[in-house]
């Protein structure tokens, strides 16, 4: 197998993954419009329900993807998922049902919890000390997803509400019949290991990784920090309009800022700093620039001073690849997928928990109601989240000197 190739086609699988969800966004209000004749706060309510449905999906069969990769290995839980897609966004191109489009949201959200299969994948033909620079690869790969999702479902939309489905249905397809060519399969017999429900359910998996040296700790970390920065995607439209009186083009422009930084930082970035510093100090870096980038995003006072912020967060989206790659390294060889499936489970939970609590907390300061008129409420709580997540960490570098000692 030609490495590099299966790494593209790994990335790839990713970006379409993050495209996935952003290709449909820009027609979502008007296609719920068009099937349930309702009002734009309606079908607000609808898309709220579409996108809670592809979350729980996630966090429920992430492990049981990992699980399966675990077992039958890399290859073949990959090259279905990508059908599976592809087929799911060409029956949701063509419904006229709001019901189908909601089953199909969830099948799409299931087959698409291939994070974890790609990360194993990453893992299985990394070496130790490499793992945690190549998970930014991925992360990398989504924020270009993140990039590219909205930008041609808005171009796609020209042809109507159902081209941006049937774009992504071909992006599903091509990249399946690009993998079905060049992958080989990773997972060995040496490291295949056999089903366990009380593993593959994600809350036996929670607990078989919080077994693993400083696994639970990590897990809640993660967790923590996934909330806060939930701050962004969930309110950032909201805040920089009411702020700052932005229009959409603005938005997605600095959207698209974000993406690239985050593409860079997790790309590029990471490569230089995690050997010089490693993958501990990482960590409490990136968590000290989220807490000081969203306080400074909270406060900001001009527009412009948000690009300058957006480029100066870099460092924090170093905090994400440095916990993979501390667990990856502490979890056995054939435990990679079920590893990267709990941390793809505990960041669905995440996009459950954090657009509710983030818009809950803009909507409540930024009313007329309001005791104190803030918008950037929001971005307050997540760098509280971020210190209590510092806290802990400081308090695993302080158990583990103690124990050195």
């Amino acid at each position: 197998m030609n490495k590099k190739l299966a790494v593209i086609f790994v990335l790839l699988t990713v970006v379409i993954d993050a495209m996935g969800i952003g290709i449909i966004m820009p027609v979502t209000p008007d296609l719920i419009r068009e099937l349930l004749d309702k009002s734009l706060a309606e079908a607000a309510l609808w898309g709220g329900a579409l996108s809670a449905s592809f979350a729980v999906m996630q966090f429920l069969f992430s492990p049981a993807i990992g699980g399966l990769s675990d077992r039958y290995g890399r290859k073949p839980v990959l090259l279905l998922s990508l059908f599976v897609v592809g087929v799911d966004y060409v029956i949701m191109g063509f419904t006229g049902s709001i019901w189908v489009l909601l089953i199909g949201r969830i099948i799409a959200g299931i087959a698409s919890a291939t994070h974890s299969t790609a990360t194993a994948f990453v893992s299985d033909i990394s070496d130790p000390k490499e793992k945690a620079q190549n998970f930014g690869l991925i992360g990398a790969a989504f924020g270009i997803g993140f990039i590219l999702g909205p930008m041609l479902g808005g171009l796609l939309a020209e042809f109507g509400s159902r081209a941006p489905f049937f774009g992504a249905a071909f992006l599903a397809f091509g990249n399946l019949i690009f993998g079905s060519i060049i992958l080989s399969e990773t997972v060995t017999d040496k490291i295949r290991r056999a089903l366990e429900w009380r593993r593959i359910n994600p809350f036996g998996a929670l607990a078989q990784v919080g077994n693993l040296p400083s696994g639970r700790v990590l897990l809640i970390i993660f967790f923590i920090h996934q909330v806060a920065f939930f701050s962004y995607p969930s309110v950032w439209a909201f805040y920089t309009i009411e702020k700052f009186d932005w229009t959409p083009a603005e938005v997605g422009f600095s959207l698209g800022m974000f993406g690239v930084t985050l593409a860079f930082a997790q790309g590029y970035l990471i490569r230089i700093i995690f050997p010089k510093i490693g993958e501990w100090n990482a960590l409490g870096l990136g968590l000290v620039v989220s807490i000081l980038a969203h306080i400074a995003i909270a406060f900001a006072w001009s527009g412009w001073m948000i690009y300058v912020l957006i480029f100066g967060m870099a460092l924090s989206f170093l905090t994400t690849p440095s916990l993979q790659g501390i667990a990856a390294r502490n979890a056995p060889d054939d435990a990679q997928g079920e590893l990267q499936g709990v941390f793809a489970s505990v960041g669905a939970l995440a996009t459950i928990v954090g657009p509710l609590v983030m818009t809950a907390a803009f909507g409540y300061f930024a009313s007329n109601s309001a005791p104190l008129y803030f918008p950037g409420a929001p971005y307050i709580l997540a760098g509280v989240l971020d210190t209590i997540a510092l806290i802990i960490l400081l308090g695993i570098w302080r158990q583990g000197r103690k124990s050195a000692g």
